[in-house]
């Protein structure tokens, strides 16, 4: 898939949205990709997922993990294409971490696989829940890095769209300045 066929998913799912929002970094943003418009249709979302395998099915992933809420269903969809399980980790008192059963091996070859990667911290901490079980990390991938700059990770990132798309501190964010409303649509609200 290209960058425009990508983004035109988010376009026709009303996924790419505008106003003032807080991520789940903290950040605040003008601009916010809800995946969950564009993963709630199933042909939307085996597309990505199929076109995130073609991009990563070298590195021989043995299972992939992504991180509740948000990385769930391309983790699977990624998973289907690559033929090899899809397991999420979720929070528990804040860490993320196994559950629901969930193991993985020190055999197991894991892909991580995110929705979209801003800083690319939640991607480190599922990426260190994969380490503690003893498995081997061979690389992340998302739909979307709109992260600025790169997330930087141990691993090799494969994503579909690297978008450019300004994240501010909050204390030096200009739509606070301004006075505009806050929202904050994502996993962790």
């Amino acid at each position: 898939m290209t960058d425009g066929e990508v983004l035109d998913l988010f376009r026709e799912s009303g996924a790419l949205l505008e106003g003032h929002f807080k991520l789940s970094s903290g950040l605040h943003s003008d601009r916010y990709l809800q995946s969950a418009l564009v993963l709630q249709h199933p042909a939307y979302a085996e597309r990505l997922g199929s076109a995130i395998a073609g991009r990563t099915r070298h590195l021989q992933a043995t299972a992939v993990l992504s991180p509740a809420l948000g990385g769930i269903v391309i983790g699977q969809e990624v998973g289907r294409a690559l033929r090899v399980r899809a397991l999420f980790a979720e929070r528990q008192d804040g860490a993320l971490m196994l559950r629901r059963g969930f193991t993985l091996d020190p055999d197991d070859r894991v892909l991580i696989v995110e929705d979209v990667i801003t800083t690319g911290g939640s991607t480190r901490e599922t990426i260190a829940v994969a380490e503690a079980a003893g498995a081997q990390v061979v690389g992340a991938a998302s739909i979307v890095d709109r992260g600025s700059p790169r997330a930087e990770l141990d691993v090799p990132l494969q994503s579909l769209v690297k978008l450019e798309v300004a994240a501010y501190d909050p204390a030096s964010c200009p739509l606070c300045a301004r006075g505009v409303l806050v929202v904050k649509p994502g996993s962790r609200a």
